[in-house]
């Protein structure tokens, strides 16, 4: 994967180019912890300020994208969540917090970004800890499988020379998805045509800003290899199988 070549500070500096006084630096790591403001609650999280393999960042999508699932809750209450490109597991800590929700996180396979994600859990009295994939994009999967309903990212198309290794994970995920025989049937009063959310489905909100040439190359891969793209409003996007319409 490419390398991450940017530092945290320079998206959360104070308006003199001075961090927060939240952020506290640990001088034998490479770590800056911050308080992040979510819907409804605060988080101490912990990022890297520097990682060859991790974008170390909680982007403006992340939260943008947390609003939209609390605004949309009905829609994803008792789904089975893996999460794309946790990096800090910020999202992902947020909504099994305040939803309630059954999420796996998922990164880049490095021991560090998952006693990272493991640390964040603790420090904010998630217990127990997330459940964890160290997984590759492109690479096999170590669940051969799948029984998540609903897959989530946010801000994951910075690496353009990945976007094939992303839409053949994620196409594994949403063709080969098997529920479990003891799953209860998904019901939901507010599902309509402007919100399709079929089981399973992508959600993948994108806030960073590209090239249009570059973003559109996410898409259209995604249509060639058969998936429906479904732009929702708020830039976020529901991803599914062509056709899959329950």
């Amino acid at each position: 994967m490419d390398i991450a070549l940017f530092s945290p500070s320079s998206l959360f500096a104070d308006a003199d180019g001075s961090s927060s006084e939240e952020e506290r630096t640990e001088t034998h790591e490479n770590f800056v912890e911050r308080k992040h403001e979510f819907p409804g609650m605060e988080l101490l999280i912990r990022e890297f300020s520097f990682h060859l393999l991790n974008a170390n960042l909680l982007w403006p999508g992340t939260f943008a994208f947390a609003e939209w699932l609390v605004q949309h809750r009905t829609l994803i209450a008792g789904r089975r969540v893996i999460e794309l490109g946790s990096g800090t597991g910020a999202l992902a800590i947020f909504l099994r917090k305040s939803l309630q929700l059954d999420i796996t996180t998922s990164d880049y396979d490095d021991v560090e970004i998952e006693e990272n994600i493991a640390y964040n859990c603790r420090i904010n009295e998630v217990n127990p800890i997330l459940p964890h994939i160290r997984h590759s994009w492109g690479d096999v999967f170590p669940v051969s499988d799948p029984d998540w309903d609903l897959i989530i990212a946010s801000d994951i198309l910075l690496y353009v020379k990945q976007y094939a290794n992303l839409i053949k994970t994620l196409s594994f995920l949403l063709n080969s998805y098997k529920p479990k025989a003891s799953a209860v049937t998904w019901k939901n009063d507010e599902q309509n045509d402007a919100c399709p959310l079929t089981r399973p489905s992508f959600l993948m909100s994108w806030r960073r800003r590209i090239g249009k040439e570059d973003e559109s190359l996410f898409f259209t891969g995604c249509e060639e290899a058969g998936l429906e793209v479904d732009h929702l409003g708020s830039r976020v996007y529901c991803i599914k199988q062509r056709g899959k319409t329950s």
